[in-house]
């Protein structure tokens, strides 16, 4: 497998949560505390891949050789998928899980908040707590959308995986206040607005995610468009020194 750190670049993997509304689709971003990685910025969820990561038992619908096929890479591609939806909870309370093989019941609904404070008070670990709870991680409805690496000049690197994902319609996002200084449901077209009029900052990749995202009109649109692997811009070379990466 990949090491979670080569020449100062770190695995990490992002998560764009969307839902339909009556004035359209809207994805969920959080507001970076001015320190830290990317201080200021408006980004998705998201974070460092960790070595816990790798629990191919955890992960339902895919095989590791599968997802490392999406990705391009020989192994350890459901990582990823792990990381992204442990990130996706401890940031803003969301869980994209199988209960016991099934969607989660009303009564683990009911439970989260508890689960979530164990988890970020370090009481337990995200694969931990999925084996005490019957967990599995609901792979399938995790879309893998992009791959970005931080170009060279910038003191820390990331090696990040984005994906996309429906938001459960039983669930609510609730930003980790230590994590973050905001969160915002928010139109990718409007979001595009905050960033040029310079209310919002933001990186490369998230604006031309937001450019991507922002073409669609449903939470269905998007998903298929994702799932058909045709969505993104075609790669050029002003692209990849921005940090943009192949699919796989």
């Amino acid at each position: 497998m990949q090491p979670l750190v080569r020449d100062n670049i770190r695995l990490a993997a992002t998560v764009m949560l969307i839902r339909d509304t009556p004035v359209g689709l809207e994805v969920y971003m959080v507001k970076r505390p001015g320190r830290g990685d990317f201080p200021d910025l408006h980004v998705f969820p998201g974070g460092k891949v960790d070595e816990d990561d790798f629990a191919p038992k955890l992960c339902a619908g895919m095989e590791d050789t599968q997802a490392s096929k999406l990705m391009g890479i020989e192994a350890g591609g459901l990582r990823y998928w792990l990381a992204v939806a442990r990130e996706c909870f401890e940031e803003c309370g969301v869980l994209i899980v199988h209960e016991n093989g099934d969607d989660l019941s009303p009564a683990g609904v009911g439970k989260m908040s508890d689960w979530r404070t164990a988890l970020l008070a370090d009481s337990i670990s995200f694969t931990g707590l999925c084996r005490q709870q019957g967990l599995t991680i609901a792979c399938t409805r995790l879309g893998y959308f992009s791959h970005w690496i931080t170009p060279d000049m910038a003191p820390r690197r990331f090696d990040t995986r984005f994906f996309i994902a429906a938001m459960p319609s039983a669930q609510t996002a609730l930003a980790d206040t230590g994590e973050t200084a905001g969160e915002h449901w928010v139109r990718p077209s409007r979001a595009l607005e905050l960033g040029r009029s310079n209310e919002w900052k933001m990186i490369d990749p998230t604006v031309l995610s937001l450019q991507t995202l922002s073409q669609y009109n449903t939470v269905e649109e998007a998903l298929i468009g994702v799932n058909s692997g045709n969505h993104l811009m075609p790669l050029t070379p002003e692209l990849n020194r921005q940090g943009m990466q192949a699919l796989r």
